[in-house]
């Protein structure tokens, strides 16, 4: 059930004003409004009938127009429908790790999300963590509240969230200096050259798909360092790397990964999914974290075993 009053939605005040980029030249405004604004397409459709939608300078009247590369795109997000603040659902699984005052410390499962946004509105790790710990609401995004960082909805392990104000804020900043250590375990498509490394490639949006990211020259750094730790030979050729960030993009490990021929198996979006080595998800599992704790100062160590359903996919491999 959700709240009966629909919160004020400061993000839906703002206003969207950009370059058409090449990767989105060509393209239906309402599909190109509906990835810059990270939105439904019907509510992209919804903010161009609502006359919400300036093309150098010209309202858009149709969704199916197309836009040129550099064209001015105005969105004013503020006639979309107030967004609802994240509502406590107690019947979704929550695994807690640790928790303390200031913080908590979660075992995520595979096929949840970590906050509401387009397409998933309820169901998340928030909306779980609001039943149990209800004072996060009042921490960071109040749409994505206690959250500092992000798992995809494929990947499980251990994340973080802040319960106070004061956590949060030295969450984030310990992150952004890159003094969080993150390590994940990925099982990949063949044999690496090398039995450790560092892949060192910038990573934005994907000229050929806009959904999608890719290594490109002009993104955003990102690093991620390997060590092999099993190479299988049967059913194919394979390997488990442990993998860790020193930067954190979206999508960064899977990406890097699949740029050198080596693609997380059971990953659909970037290659992975072979019937050979059948798998329900990306096989990528966050197996520890370490940090200093927020306010205290402690080091703090966590580690996660693997998941059965990722177990039973190394059992397949010798």
């Amino acid at each position: 059930m959700t709240p009966e009053n629909p919160a004020i939605d400061d993000w839906a005040a703002r206003v969207i004003d950009e370059t058409v980029p090449a990767a989105l030249a060509g393209e239906r405004i309402d599909r190109i409004v509906s990835i810059i604004a990270d939105i439904p397409r019907a509510a992209a459709s919804s903010l161009i009938e609502a006359a919400a939608v300036k093309l150098d300078g010209h309202l858009v009247v149709a969704g199916k127009v197309k836009a040129r590369e550099g064209q001015k795109l105005v969105v004013d997000l503020s006639l979309l429908p107030r967004k609802q603040l994240p509502f406590a659902e107690p019947e979704i699984a929550l695994e807690v790790v640790y928790f303390d005052e200031d913080l908590i410390v979660l075992n995520k499962q595979a096929g949840v999300v970590v906050h509401p946004g387009a397409g998933n509105p309820t169901g998340t790790l928030v909306n779980a963590a609001l039943a149990r710990f209800p004072e996060i609401a009042d921490v960071g995004d109040p749409f994505r509240p206690g959250v500092v960082h992000r798992l995809d909805a494929g990947t499980t392990g251990l994340m973080m969230m802040a319960r106070t104000r004061r956590a949060y804020e030295a969450l984030v900043d310990a992150l952004a200096r890159r003094v969080v250590s993150r390590r994940y375990l990925a099982l990949v498509w063949g044999h690496m050259s090398a039995v450790s490394g560092v892949i060192d490639a910038p990573l934005g949006r994907d000229q050929r798909d806009p959904t999608k990211m890719a290594v490109v020259a002009d993104g955003k750094t990102a690093r991620t360092n390997y060590e092999v730790r099993r190479a299988f030979n049967s059913p194919v050729p394979c390997s488990l790397l442990e993998c860790g960030l020193e930067t954190g993009r979206t999508h960064q490990i899977r990406i890097h990964l699949a740029t050198l021929g080596h693609s997380v198996v059971g990953d659909s979006i970037y290659g992975g999914a072979r019937s050979v080595l059948s798998s329900p998800r990306p096989m990528l599992h966050a197996t520890s974290l370490s940090f200093d704790h927020p306010i205290s100062g402690k080091q703090m160590s966590f580690s996660a075993e693997l998941p059965a359903d990722f177990a039973g996919v190394l059992k397949k491999c010798s």
